[in-house]
């Protein structure tokens, strides 16, 4: 059964790069919907990522985490340090999500192997039930579109049992031969063309937002997208660093 998407107004969340549990928790207590915890360009490493899943799900926010690759033994232990969500990067084809799909979710419906940790509540009976009968279930699975490629295969992509994609914007301009370019009119129809197909397919719709613009905020939510992450850490830092030295 495809997952329905339920969400009535944009959500907002950021990015983390940094390996910083007190950077989780202001970011956590700043309002965000949902923070990303970045392994695939960032040193953060899995034991690390398990530290900052429990700052920011103590928090009361919801923490997604986007994987270094599609990997399934990642896939794995994140969701048993009690990830929310997966971000799953470079799929191109729907045999890029069948894979993700299967390491996201118990059998029937995936292979992902079972075991116990913080997600199942350590082992405690009640919580550990809960969470095989109810709570895994509720993974959710977004998929990186960053390719023309992917694009190609988007209603293949998307007519799968996914909760949504992020659209990576420099990653896909660099396939079509302009990296960091986002102006460009086959850039802006590969967009038109994905958002398209969400409509038609019912998933999320995300991007991600690095600058910390309220315009292009603004900009993006006007396009349709459901999802937006609002900048990243250290682009936070630098911008606001930078500031007594702008008129200089």
């Amino acid at each position: 059964m495809k997952i329905v998407n339920k969400m009535n107004k944009v959500s907002y969340g950021t990015w983390l790069t940094i390996y910083s549990e007190a950077i989780a928790e202001i970011l956590a207590n700043a309002g965000y919907d949902w923070i990303t915890i970045d392994l695939e360009h960032t040193p953060i490493s899995i034991s690390q990522a398990e530290k900052l899943i429990r700052v920011i799900d103590l928090c009361g926010v919801k923490p997604l985490v986007r994987v270094s690759s599609n990997n399934s033994s990642e896939i794995k232990k994140i969701l048993d340090f009690g990830a929310k969500g997966i971000i799953v990067p470079m799929i191109n084809n729907v045999d890029d999500v069948n894979k993700a799909i299967n390491a996201c979710f118990y059998p029937p419906a995936g292979s992902r192997g079972m075991g116990l940790y913080r997600a199942q509540g350590y082992g405690e009976i009640n919580k550990k039930r809960k969470y095989i009968d109810e709570d895994a279930d509720k993974v959710e699975l977004y998929l990186n579109i960053e390719s023309k490629e992917a694009i190609e295969n988007i209603d293949s992509i998307f007519d799968s049992d996914i909760t949504g994609f992020f659209l990576g914007p420099y990653d896909l301009s660099a396939s079509i031969g302009s990296p960091g370019k986002f102006d460009t009119l086959e850039f802006i129809d590969l967009e038109k063309k994905v958002l398209k197909a969400a409509e038609k397919y019912k998933v999320k719709k995300g991007i991600h937002v690095v600058e910390p613009s309220k315009e292009e905020l603004q900009r993006k939510q006007s396009l349709g997208y459901d999802l937006i992450a609002f900048s990243v850490d250290f682009r936070m830092l630098d911008s606001v660093a930078r500031i007594p030295f702008e008129d200089e």
